[in-house]
């Protein structure tokens, strides 16, 4: 890793330096990694989730929950797959974990905020005070944005992803969403794709 020198000549590497002008979120479901980087918070989604399940050191996590709610309706079982996860990370990190409605509900408002609430009503059976320790994270569309808002009134916190545009950005704070998670990596590919150029960094 990088390093650099601060004002007091001590040497940090990158990551020591990037967090003294901002807070590290971490976007994985591997929580055995993060007490390695200890970032403030983490965020996660259904695939990060599949992806880490898949590992034979989380597999454990995927058996309990199936052996507790095997006869439950898939949605559920994954949201509480989710939760199962988001606990753990919890239990490593200091600050919040944003955990994702799923995708295919990004046109459905209501069935956003069913899925939305039904995932505070999980962490808070388990002693989390969702207030403070848990972001629900919304796809930025017009719906998702009109749920976030919803849930904002509600003392229900969010992250709103999948947002690729100022008028996305826009309308998230108009709506008074906690968060937003630009995907500035998507945009760079757009511009380079359409102006058939690259773009280096300042």
């Amino acid at each position: 890793m990088h390093r650099v020198h601060n004002t007091h000549n001590r040497q940090m590497n990158a990551l020591d330096a990037l967090k003294q002008s901002t807070i590290v979120v971490a976007d994985t479901g591997e929580f055995a990694q993060l007490a390695q980087f200890q970032p403030q918070d983490a965020t996660t989604n259904p695939s990060l989730i599949l992806k880490a399940v898949q590992k034979s050191e989380y597999q454990p996590l995927l058996s309990e929950v199936l052996a507790k709610h095997r006869d439950r309706p898939m949605d559920e079982v994954i949201d509480r797959l989710l939760v199962h996860f988001g606990l753990r990370i919890l239990d490593t990190i200091p600050g919040r974990v944003s955990t994702e409605v799923d995708a295919r509900l990004s046109f459905d408002a209501q069935a956003t905020l069913d899925r939305a609430r039904r995932l505070v009503s999980l962490y808070q059976a388990s002693g989390v005070d969702t207030s403070k320790r848990l972001l629900i994270k919304i796809a930025a569309t017009w719906e998702g944005i009109a749920a976030a808002q919803t849930l904002e009134q509600e003392g229900i916190h969010t992250n709103l992803t999948l947002l690729f545009s100022f008028a996305q950005a826009v309308a998230c704070a108009e709506a008074g969403v906690q968060l937003i998670s630009p995907f500035v990596g998507r945009i760079y590919d757009w511009y380079k794709a359409a102006n058939k150029r690259e773009y280096t960094g300042a």
